[in-house]
This record gives structure tokens, sequence and C-alpha cells, in this order.
């Protein structure tokens, strides 16, 4: 993996949620690579134990808690363990998301709570599992993974798009809650990346994926490693005087 590599993170303690697939997956490679003591956090069994063992014949260990996230005593229980058995969470990705699309009409309230939980929900909760943590340590990185969706008023993802933006609201109020304890609130706002996922459900025609990079300043395709990428910068000391900010990583999307 074509990575920069930074001293900082070698040996931190980094949990990344919905990091078994994905533009997750990309996110726990790139720490493995830099040396991290890592832990995914994902519903997916298989695929989530699969990466943990591969990614542990790199000079770390990568653990793997399957975990419900929408559960949210699930989840303290999970952050409990990880804390328990590995030490304090130095850094954590709020990756996990669903962007499911939907007629706004015919959105349910069932439905709408639903979107809340698997996209904004743990991404509260999990950042208030971690800040004891930190505090003992006296520093500590939150990466919340908002979306562009929001930013240019996404077709038919109301509801991902409230989630998506009250996530920077959040980030924005607790990086100046806990910046004196030296702990770094910040997000990163993806552009059009067409993972596998992505392409199996929204994106097999490729005109619409022509018709997104013409939005693009720079034409080249946002990959899940120029996320990751981002991610690295925000967890390492180089940044340590970056907090409540947002990052878009979209190559210039208007």
């Amino acid at each position: 993996m074509d990575i920069t590599h930074y001293p900082s993170l070698k040996n931190r303690m980094v949990v990344v949620t919905g990091g078994a697939s994905g533009i997750g997956e990309t996110i726990t490679r790139a720490f493995a690579a830099n040396g991290a003591r890592i832990a995914i956090l994902d519903i997916q069994a298989e695929a989530g134990a699969r990466l943990a063992s591969t990614l542990s014949n790199y000079t770390t260990k990568v653990d793997f808690y399957q975990c419900d996230l929408t559960d949210i005593d699930a989840l303290k229980q999970a952050f409990d363990r990880i804390k328990a058995e590995i030490g304090p969470v130095a850094v954590l990705v709020n990756n996990a998301a669903n962007d499911r699309r939907q007629d706004f009409l015919d959105v349910s309230a069932e439905e709408f709570d639903w979107m809340m939980s698997v996209n904004l929900r743990h991404v509260f909760f999990a950042a208030q599992a971690v800040v004891p943590g930190m505090r003992e340590l006296g520093y500590g990185s939150i990466i919340n993974m908002t979306s562009g969706a929001w930013i240019r008023g996404a077709l038919d993802m109301q509801a991902y798009c409230t989630a998506k933006a009250a996530i920077v609201g959040f980030t924005n109020s607790l990086a100046r809650q806990v910046g004196p304890d030296r702990i770094r609130v910040n997000g990163i706002a993806p552009g059009m990346i067409i993972t596998e996922r992505q392409r199996e459900l929204w994106y097999s025609d490729e005109s619409k994926v022509e018709a997104g990079r013409k939005m693009q300043c720079i034409p080249d395709p946002v990959e899940e490693i120029d996320v990751a990428r981002a991610c690295l910068f925000l967890a390492a000391d180089d940044s340590k005087m970056i907090t409540k900010q947002m990052l878009l990583v979209n190559g210039g999307t208007i």
C-alpha cells in the first residue's frame, strides 16, 4: 500500500467502526501498514475475522469485535472489552454508515429512526465511550465520517443527509468540549466513491459515474485510499493543532 508512514501512529490504539469492508477496510489496512494497534468493530463476522487475521501478519496486531452498532448497549460493552483487553483508545474512526436511497414521501418514522441509528447514534456514543480513556492518555483523535451528499443536496437521500449533516454539528461541539484535554475531533466528507456495494446498488450505469465525475474539479476517481490517507493524517501528531474541521475528499465537487 503506497501511503505515508507516520511514526506517531506506530503501536497507537485505533478503533475503526465498519472496518471490515469498503472504505472502512481500506482505512483499517492503512493503519495496519503504519504499525498501529487496531480493533475493528463491525457486524460482518466472517469478513471482520478474516481481515483481522490477514492484517495481524504485519508488525502489529488487529482484533475483530463483532458488534451491531445500532445496539448501543452492545456498542458500550464492546468498547469496555477493548479497553480491558487492549487498553485506552487513542484514535477513533467513526466510519460505519448506510447510504440507503429512499423516496422522501414514503419514508416512515420507523425507517427514519433506523437511518439515524445506523448513521448517527453510534457516532455519538462511540465518541462518548472513548473520551474518558483519551483523557487518561492526555491526547486523542476522533475522526467522524460525514458525507458530501448533504452538502450538494443529493436526491432521495434526505434521511441520510440529515444524519450526516448532524455529524458535523456534533463534531464542532465535541471539539470545543474536549479540546482542553488535547483531544481533537474532525470530520471527513468523502465524495463519490464507487465501492463494490455502490456499484451493485446505485452505479451499475456507467453514465451516472461519468456525470458525478463531471462535477469534480479533478476528473480522476475518488478512491477509498484517498479517504484512508486523510484519516492517517488526522490521526497522527502531524495534525496536532487541527480540530473542529471538516475535510472534503471529493476532487473539488461542486
